[in-house]
């Protein structure tokens, strides 16, 4: 998942879950009406900077010298969080600023920030000009015969030399963005209002901006130096962040945060609406909101990550309409609209949940189990008390994998797509319930200490054939769980490359620093350790390699921890001591892969998919578009007839229902293995 701290917001919110504070109570330093005035530190900056570096330097995980060269990046990452496109400031502006790069280190450990609000205030300004500039632009006509074409991807963009040179780059881009909705069949009249609601909510944002918010953007310049998972949370980011999901906040169950100009799904929380409609994802932007099914829509591009909450928040039963920039999105893609019933995220409806899928293979009947774990849970209160029946991940997939073993199934698929962790006991706990006993996971603190995690317990709840089943979306505990499940050659990992991340955070509670304690401090979020599987290889940025690779839309330079600059490397440390099942042998692996292999040459959902999946990455890597409007209106129906095509064809193939192509070939590969096996 692409992770960009940029200046629209710096809060990550979870929609329906999370308070919202007004601009008018946030303590604000500066007059929204008047935009020349200049931010400044404030005196508990001084503190907090010199607490925060002082924490970061010298018992982050990765014990790396707060240096020249460290200086030098976090100054990038700075200037990036602020000016990701190369859209505002020049290159003057960045020669300028250069004379800074080296210094950033020894100011910090003496608390001075003042070079943060020094290249902020010039960007803010820089901002502001550059907005009144499009409103004036905007009021004018585009002349879309011209063979003109646009670069929409900048990270390879050169800062401009001049205004000029600027002016030119922000003219194709708004022709771009006009005639993009002129092609959703928007009139002229209605795109100039649109337009200008948007760079008028720009303009209000980033002259709400206080000394606290570009000092939060600030210190996770710094974090991000040492890894994408340390991050700042300014107190109320960090009141935000500590809401307990239980409360009776309503709303659709999804964390947002923000990425350039739009609102984007960071994660959807297990057991909530929009968990329930398995249309939302990670990475999907939401460009709209409507409420109920009969009003408009609101454009909400640009705006505040917590201001769109406020609309996608309301009461239980009432209805939300989000129109969405889907994650595999091209550039032809037309918004797609998702209608959610609002409701309070239930405890019961996170738990693992459990089904069977008949399925014909081989001119034999066989009957999966199917565990699907959305996260791994636990009540710790409950479990601290000494209850028996305490609600957890492994307590609840011990009761199916009896009411399965009742129905008499074949074998069990542990479902753990979008399954983004959880609880590390739990972790450890689900893995004891297919092996005997042994290490599950190996943990390694910033001294080099390194615990094992075992599950000491011999029961067994299940020894049959099993599989596992992940995707890009797995993550953490997932992979603690489906590594142990590969290393153990306890079961066969089926799916998608997983996210890749094997780092251990702890929270800081900075309060307990600061000498003043009339003011909040905020929190640290640091990493502290890192994850290992038995066999010694980490989890961090590789993931774990499924058995069995299904097709995947994504590449690991777009989502996962790989896609990071700054992640912590893959490496391995000595493996402990185990003794592995003959579940599966490369042999066996072998075998199935074959299988699956004929399955893609003759199974007509994964032609499908593939062929999806091919044309998809092809239209993203066409990253230059025409502004003739004959030409895209061309590309426009050229796209929308594919589109049509593959409704027609995905109809015809299923006429009942849209089968979920991936559980389904992850029940043939294990009806395969079962079969190979003889049934074992």
């Amino acid at each position: 998942m692409k992770k960009t701290i940029i200046f629209l917001s710096l809060l990550v919110i979870i929609a329906g879950f999370v308070f919202y504070t007004p601009p008018s109570q946030l303590g604000h330093n500066i007059d929204p009406r008047d935009s020349s005035k200049k931010l400044k530190p404030e005196k508990i900056h001084t503190q907090k900077a010199r607490i925060v570096s002082g924490i970061i330097n010298f018992h982050h995980y990765r014990q790396m010298k707060f240096n020249d060269s460290l200086s030098v990046v976090m100054f990038d990452s700075y200037i990036k969080s602020l000016d990701n496109s190369k859209l505002y400031f020049l290159k003057s502006d960045i020669e300028e600023f250069k004379k800074y790069r080296y210094y950033l280190d020894d100011d910090l450990q003496v608390g001075k920030v003042d070079v943060a609000y020094k290249i902020f205030n010039r960007f803010r300004l820089r901002f502001l000009s550059r907005i009144e500039k499009n409103l004036q632009i905007i009021q004018k006509d585009f002349d879309f015969t011209k063979d003109e074409s646009y670069e929409t991807n900048r990270d390879n963009a050169e800062w401009s030399s001049s205004e000029a040179t600027l002016d030119k780059v922000w003219g194709k881009m708004l022709k771009h963005q006009f005639l993009g909705l002129r092609l959703s069949k928007k009139k002229d009249t209605e795109i100039r209002k649109l337009l200008k609601r948007r760079f008028e909510n720009y303009k209000k944002n980033v002259i709400q901006y206080t000394a606290e918010d570009v000092f939060q953007i600030y210190m996770n310049a710094l974090s991000e130096t040492y890894d994408p998972h340390t991050n700042y949370f300014s107190p109320i980011s960090s009141d935000n962040f500590k809401i307990r999901m239980s409360k009776s906040l309503e709303g659709i169950g999804a964390v947002l945060s923000t990425e350039g100009d739009y609102t984007v799904i960071r994660s959807v929380r297990p057991g909530g609406p929009a968990f329930k409609t398995k249309a939302l994802h990670p990475n999907d932007k939401v460009i709209g909101v409507a409420q109920g099914d009969k009003k408009e829509f609101i454009d909400v591009v640009g705006w505040r990550v917590d201001e769109v909450v406020q609309l996608i928040r309301g009461p239980k039963g009432s209805i939300v309409r989000l129109k969405l920039l889907k994650h595999d999105a091209t550039t032809n893609s037309e918004p797609q609209v998702l209608r959610i019933v609002r409701d309070k995220i239930k405890l019961e409806e996170q738990k693992a949940s459990k089904k069977i899928i008949k399925l014909d293979h081989n001119g034999k009947a066989f009957k999966i189990g199917v565990i699907h774990i959305p996260s791994f849970y636990l009540d710790f209160d409950a479990y601290q008390a000494g209850q028996k029946d305490y609600a957890s991940t492994s307590n609840d997939t011990r009761r199916l994998i009896k009411e399965l073993q009742k129905e008499k199934v074949d074998g069990i698929l542990i479902d753990l797509r979008y399954n983004g962790g959880g609880s590390l006991k739990e972790a450890v706990d689900l893995t004891g319930l297919f092996i005997k006993e042994g290490p599950v996971v190996q943990v390694r603190d910033s001294r080099g200490k390194i615990e094992e995690l075992k599950d000491k317990n011999k029961e067994q709840a299940y020894a049959g054939p099993l599989g596992v089943l992940v995707n890009r979306y797995s993550a953490s505990a997932s992979e603690i769980f489906s590594g142990a499940i590969q290393d153990y050659n306890r079961g066969i990992i089926i799916g998608e490359q997983t996210y890749g991340k094997g780092t251990v955070q702890n929270v800081i509670n900075l309060d307990r620093f600061v000498q003043d304690k009339t003011k909040k401090a905020g929190q640290l979020n640091l990493t502290l350790a890192k994850y290992y599987r038995i066999t010694g290889s980490s989890t961090q940025n590789q993931g774990v390699t499924p058995d069995i690779k299904l097709p995947s839309v994504y590449l690991s330079n777009e989502v996962g921890e790989s896609s990071q600059p700054s992640a912590l490397p893959w490496d391995e440390i000595k493996s402990a001591s185990f003794a592995a099942t003959n579940h599966i042998t490369p042999k066996m692996k072998d075998k199935l892969r074959q299988y699956y292999q004929q399955r893609l040459k003759t199974d007509e959902d994964l032609q499908r998919l593939l062929s999806d999946i091919k044309e998809i990455r092809a239209e993203r890597k066409r990253t230059v578009v025409s502004l003739n409007e004959k030409i895209r209106l061309a590309k426009k129906a050229e796209w929308d007839k594919k589109e049509q095509e593959r409704k027609v064809r995905d109809k015809k193939l299923h006429k009942k229902e849209n089968r979920d192509v991936f559980l389904q070939n992850g029940g043939q590969i294990l009806s395969e293995m079962i079969r190979v096996n003889g049934g074992q």
